[in-house]
């Protein structure tokens, strides 16, 4: 991607770095990934963050029928994977509703059928990137727009920055996704980068902890109904788009795109979940 009218960082520019300490000292706490003292304990964290994962779905409008999935690596089993129930809405799924099945798709724990489509994709990226812990698929509507567009998404904005150099698109479209081939394909064309564009699909995207992989989705989403609208704007009146420059992009994604900044930027939406629910859906 060539920028337009872009300025290059100079090499000694002052840093922008997160404020951790008061004017008398005091070291503020910043949150990150918890620590566990068993792999039970991470299980059960895991399990927690994607049911909330899919309530902040719901809310956002992603679910369609039975379209979307959500998949968490167990700690445990690291060749077995949690979903959602084939036939649950996200607002309704709890800790106690989620399925686990190994790398066949066969269900281990949990009594409802899982969405075909989902172990087809998901357990081939789950295979292909041991790096990943989840990975988030729906069918929302800005993502759906933009997909049938089949082309990578421009820096335009600096949150289109968390991208940069880490989505694909797969162009390849064959319907509903049924087959392990099919999956892999999608695998090839996410590569070694946070997110992917399925043409004529939707959008998919991964990370270490589900926390990164949906703030991710949620901002992949976002990312793709700014540039509709900035490219449907530039159309109507003329005036010529201007890019964020390749160093800029770079830069500003090792500020606003790593594991740490997605798992972070979601917790507000968990503690939301919580508080919403009453954390019924931990339960």
């Amino acid at each position: 991607m060539n920028g337009v009218n872009g300025t290059h960082r100079e090499q000694n520019a002052p840093q922008i770095q997160v404020i951790g300490t008061t004017k008398s000292g005091k070291k503020l706490n910043i949150r990150s990934y918890p620590k566990f003292k068993t792999l039970e304990d991470e299980r059960l964290y895991r399990k927690q963050h994607l049911a909330a994962a899919f309530r902040v779905f719901a809310d956002r409008g992603f679910d369609e029928g039975v379209a979307g999935h959500i998949s968490v690596r167990d700690p445990i089993l690291s060749n077995h994977f949690w979903l959602n129930p084939l036939s649950m809405h996200f607002s309704l799924i709890k800790v106690s509703d989620l399925i686990l099945c190994d790398e066949h798709g066969t269900v281990v724990e949990g009594n409802e059928p899982i969405n075909g489509a989902a172990f087809a994709i998901h357990s081939q990226i789950h295979k292909a990137r041991p790096d990943v812990t989840a990975a988030c698929h729906a069918h929302s509507v800005h993502g759906k727009a933009f997909s049938a567009f089949g082309r990578e998404l421009e820096m335009i904005t600096q949150d289109a920055c968390r991208f940069y150099n880490s989505h694909g698109v797969y162009r390849d479209f064959r319907g509903v996704v049924l087959d392990e081939e099919e999956g892999r394909r999608i695998a090839t064309a996410l590569g070694g980068g946070k997110a992917v564009i399925l043409q004529n699909h939707g959008i998919l995207t991964v990370g270490q902890s589900v926390d990164e992989a949906a703030f991710w989705f949620i901002s992949l989403e976002r990312t793709c109904q700014a540039q509709l609208l900035a490219d449907a704007a530039a159309a109507g009146s003329g005036h010529k788009k201007i890019l964020i420059d390749d160093d800029e992009a770079a830069y500003t994604a090792t500020q606003v795109g790593g594991p740490e900044k997605g798992w972070l930027a979601f917790q507000g939406y968990y503690d939301e979940q919580v508080a919403k629910t009453k954390g019924d859906f931990l339960n």
